[in-house]
């Protein structure tokens, strides 16, 4: 399987055209953020080697790091088993977040403190 649409074929995209994105740190595996794709993104992304992202607040692409430097580099994507979710990783430069810190996770103040039996 060569062909970038035979790629693209093997994702799941949902009823408005958007998959999930979850966006890894290269060699160390940190979650850094979660945002949507569509196949023209995703398309872009596989092609460029720079993460392109689909805006749903406002409905136009983003390039990571175009305006801020904060630049996404793909090492790798791959598709979840049932081909609803994408995975990449990526060489982050910069924060990730728009908040400023290395991850969308960043902070005490967002621990959610399951309850432990």
């Amino acid at each position: 399987m060569n062909g970038i649409n035979e790629r693209l074929d093997l994702v799941s995209f949902n009823d408005d055209g958007l998959v999930p994105a979850v966006v890894q740190e290269h060699g160390t595996g940190q979650v850094l953020m979660l945002a949507w794709m569509d196949r023209e993104a995703l398309r872009r992304t596989l092609t460029e080697g720079r993460v392109t992202y689909w805006s749903r607040s406002r409905g136009e692409y983003w390039r990571k790091g175009d305006t801020s430097g904060h630049v996404q580099v793909v090492r790798s994507a791959r598709i979840d088993c049932d081909g609803d979710t994408v995975l990449l990783e990526v060489e982050q430069t910069g924060a990730a977040c728009h908040t400023g810190t290395h991850t969308c996770f960043d902070g005490s103040e967002r621990d959610l403190h399951p309850v432990m039996s």
